[in-house]
C-alpha cells in the first residue's frame, strides 16, 4: 500500500541537517519512497532549494528552504514496532547526554530494519521518542552481537563521531569466548579482509591479500579448560572482523554459526549457549573540547552464567 502526500511540502533546514547532502536529506525524509524516484525528481528539478534547481550533492545550510513535490510513499510504520521491543530498548540505555545515546544492544535484535525485518534498534528508538528531531546510528553491530551501540542525537555529533572513527579515535573493546586454550597472552592480527555477497544475499568475509587493511588486538582475559575469554580491541571496523580474525588464528568464537566449529560448540550448547559469544563491552572517545565519554556494557545474564559455569 501507499499513501499520497497531498501537496507540496516546504521544509526549512535546521542545525540537525546543516552540511548534509540534499539527496541524503531527501532519502532520510521520504521513508518508503524508492531511491530511483528520489533521484528522478532531483534530475527533473522538481526538488528546489531556495526556489532554484539543485544537484544531489549540494550541501544544505541552516535556513535553506527545500521544496518537496507530492509523492507516493509507504505508510508510516510506527505501529510495526512491537511494544515489547520499544520497552526493551528503553531499558537497555546505559548512557545518554545531549549529543549521544549508548544502548546495551540485546543479542538477536538487528540495529536497523531491512532484509525482511521491519524494525531494529533505530526504528524502535525513533518510535519510543517521536518528539526527537534526529536519531541516527553511528556504527553497527551484527544482529547476534550484544553490547555498546552508539547513536547520535544531532547531525553535528554524527559528523564528528564519523571523523573520530575514520581517525581510529573511538576505542571499541569486545569480549569473545573462543574455542581452545590460547597460549599467547597478547597479540595483534592484521590480516586483510574481503567481503563477499553470496547468491542468496548472505555476506561472508574472508582473509584476502586484496582485501581491506584490518587490525585487531587480542589479549587473554581468562583461560578455561577448553576455551579462552579474549578481550579484542578494534583498530579498524570491518564487517565480521573479530569473528574472522579469531577463526583465522585457530580459535573460532563459541556459538558462531558462520565461522565457527559446530562440533566444538556442542558442550557449550549443553551449558545453555544458544548464541554467538561476542559482546561489545566498552567504547570510549574524546570530544574536540577535551571532554571524554567512556561507557561499559555488562554481559547479559546468559553469558555471565556461562562464565560462572566454566569457572
Amino acid at each position: 500500500m501507499a499513501e499520497r502526500i497531498g501537496s507540496v511540502e516546504w521544509v526549512t533546514v535546521d542545525e540537525n541537517h546543516d552540511g548534509q547532502r540534499l539527496d541524503n536529506f531527501l532519502l532520510g525524509r521520504l521513508k518508503g519512497v524508492p531511491r530511483t524516484l528520489v533521484y528522478r525528481i532531483l534530475r527533473k528539478g522538481e526538488v528546489r532549494v531556495n526556489k532554484g534547481r539543485s544537484k544531489p550533492a549540494y550541501r544544505l545550510q541552516v535556513g535553506d528552504v527545500v521544496r518537496i513535490p507530492p509523492l507516493r510513499q509507504a505508510p508510516k510504520t510506527a505501529s510495526n514496532q512491537p511494544d515489547y521491543v520499544i520497552h526493551k530498548i528503553n531499558k537497555s540505555i546505559i548512557y545518554e547526554d545531549n549529543l549521544v545515546i549508548v544502548v546495551n544492544k540485546p543479542a538477536g535484535l538487528a540495529v536497523h530494519g531491512g532484509s525482511g525485518l521491519s524494525y531494529g534498534v533505530i526504528e524502535a528508538m525513533r518510535a519510543a521518542r517521536p518528539e526527537a528531531k534526529y536519531l541516527e546510528l553511528v556504527h553497527r553491530l551484527d544482529r547476534e552481537t550484544s553490547g555498546c551501540l552508539l547513536l547520535a542525537k544531532r547531525r553535528s555529533a554524527l559528523v564528528k563521531l564519523q571523523e573520530l572513527q575514520r581517525a581510529r579515535q573511538i576505542e571499541k573493546r569486545y569480549f569473545a569466548l573462543v574455542h581452545g586454550r590460547v597460549r599467547s597472552r597478547a597479540w595483534t592480527c592484521d590480516r586483510p579482509l574481503r567481503k563477499n555477497t553470496l547468491q542468496g544475499g548472505e555476506r561472508v568475509v574472508r582473509v584476502d591479500p586484496s582485501g581491506k587493511p584490518s587490525r585487531t588486538r587480542f589479549q587473554v582475559a581468562q583461560r578455561f579448560h577448553a576455551a579462552t575469554l579474549l578481550e579484542a580491541t578494534l583498530e579498524t571496523g570491518r564487517t565480521h572482523q573479530v569473528r574472522v580474525h579469531a577463526a583465522t588464528e585457530g580459535h573460532p568464537i563459541c556459538g558462531d554459526p558462520k565461522y565457527g566449529d559446530a562440533a566444538a560448540d556442542r558442550p557449550f550448547r549443553a551449558l545453555g549457549l544458544r548464541r554467538l559469544f561476542l559482546h561489545a563491552a566498552s567504547l570510549r572517545f574524546k570530544w574536540p573540547d577535551g571532554s571524554r565519554v567512556k561507557v561499559e556494557a555488562p554481559l547479559d545474564a546468559l553469558l555471565q552464567k556461562l562464565i560462572e559455569d566454566l569457572n
